[in-house]
């Protein structure tokens, strides 16, 4: 049976004496300021499914008492709990004895821009593998791809695990392969006709140094290959051709294996706005649900974990969003811990008022020079005159910094305005 995660439990682990969170069998947002564990609680995530760190493991608070991780996956036959403890002889998460449940394919997007992947055909535990560990608990390891292994390929003991972007678009496109076809079909969902700038090439040579052929893309000034392509639009490529090939490999080893492939798929997404423009951050995260809720494939249940800091990626998910299957989380800084809460759903509507809704917790869409200057003017209209900053406590001291500060076209001033020409008459 293969699972997805269902919920989790921290105590004495992370950012907070404890936190716990129930989530959504489709989509996770998190929000919240840095620092505050949203890329903690990803790794974590990535660790309960796969028994494994994509990055440094998790460590205990600096406090007396037990470190526990407790967490609970689901699979076509229900939830399956699971508590480990922080062992601090051996500086291990301890688990219980026996196989662990085996998680569904799972990929992780990281905020470094490199990616995890765990195929539950090629790295669960193998019986031959059990037998010949000294304490039945080898950790089969994942595959782990930095930016450049990536695009050229990941090697290990002398096997090839990934031929790398590069290698591989080229073959699938000079074959027509159905991996070429799954590829064009991903990058036209995360690029809609909104954003239709640029449409894949003949792949070819641009360095007399450099033998290989270099798929492109073409863009309104002409073909450039995909090396020299923007930040965003290398970290969409990077995304989209890792996608194709874990779901193509996955599928060919259980073939090779005699099992059935999974039906199961987790992404965990750190930041998915990085490096993209407003226009793009808007339609990313719909167009990827769209992806991944794409009938025709074995894949029956799709799990989404994504962190954010972007109010357009929070406000594109306005018409997608559904409480019974989706979950939206804030980290807040409380008594000199985090904390964490889910946020009741509520329509926004444009990015200003998602910028000073719970989820991010502006008090206004201004400069922080700007909100000083208008939180001191409201301040004077109501007659305090109380603890007002140094420079601003006259009238006119006041209306020069909002002069300096505010946009004309700002929608504070006609209130000013009125309040002046009240206070002049």
């Amino acid at each position: 049976m293969q699972a997805t995660i269902e919920n989790l439990k921290l105590s004495g682990v992370g950012p907070a004496p404890a936190m716990t969170f129930e989530f959504g069998p489709r989509l996770n947002l998190f929000t919240g300021d840095n620092g505050l564990g949203k890329t903690f609680l990803l790794d974590v995530i990535w660790w309960a499914l796969t028994r494994t760190w994509a990055g440094n493991p998790a460590l205990p608070l600096e406090q007396e008492g037990t470190s526990e991780i407790e967490f609970s996956l689901r699979g076509a036959l229900g939830s399956i709990p699971t508590k480990t403890s922080f062992d601090a002889l051996t500086q291990l998460w301890k688990f219980p004895k026996g196989r662990p449940v085996k998680p569904g394919l799972v990929i992780y997007a990281r905020v470094d821009g490199g990616f995890s992947v765990w195929d539950p055909a090629r790295n669960y535990w193998r019986p031959q593998v059990l037998e010949l560990s000294q304490d039945g608990e080898t950790r089969p390891e994942p595959f782990h791809f930095s930016t450049d292994t990536l695009w050229n390929g990941l090697e290990k003991e002398k096997k090839t695990i990934c031929n790398g972007l590069l290698r591989d678009w080229v073959s699938w496109q000079l074959k027509k392969s159905h991996e070429f076809k799954s590829l064009g079909q991903v990058l036209t969902r995360l690029k809609p006709e909104e954003f239709n700038v640029w449409e894949i090439g003949e792949p070819g040579r641009f360095s007399p140094d450099d033998v290989r052929d270099i798929p492109t893309i073409v863009l309104p000034y002409g073909r450039i290959p995909i090396t020299h392509a923007s930040a965003g639009v290398r970290r969409i490529l990077g995304f989209a051709y890792l996608l194709v090939w874990a779901l193509s490999e996955h599928r060919e080893a259980a073939r090779l294996r005699k099992e059935e492939p999974t039906d199961r798929l987790v992404v965990l997404f750190d930041e998915i706005e990085s490096h993209l423009h407003p226009r793009w951050q808007r339609l990313f995260l719909p167009a990827l649900m769209d992806v991944l809720g794409k009938k025709g494939t074995t894949i029956s249940n799709r799990q989404l974990i994504v962190s954010t800091h972007s109010p357009l990626v929070t406000a594109s998910v306005e018409t997608n969003f559904d409480e019974s299957m989706d979950s939206l989380f804030t980290f807040d800084l409380e008594n000199g811990a985090a904390s964490v809460r889910v946020i009741p759903w509520a329509k926004q509507g444009d990015v200003l008022n998602w910028l000073v809704s719970e989820a991010f917790g502006l008090q206004q869409a201004r400069s922080k020079e700007a909100e000083i200057a208008v939180e001191t003017a409201e301040q004077w209209m109501r007659g305090d005159r109380a603890d007002l900053p140094a420079n601003l406590t006259t009238e006119e001291d006041i209306h020069k910094e909002l002069l300096r500060v505010l946009a004309d076209h700002d929608p504070f001033w006609p209130r000013w305005i009125v309040e002046r020409k009240g206070h002049v008459s």
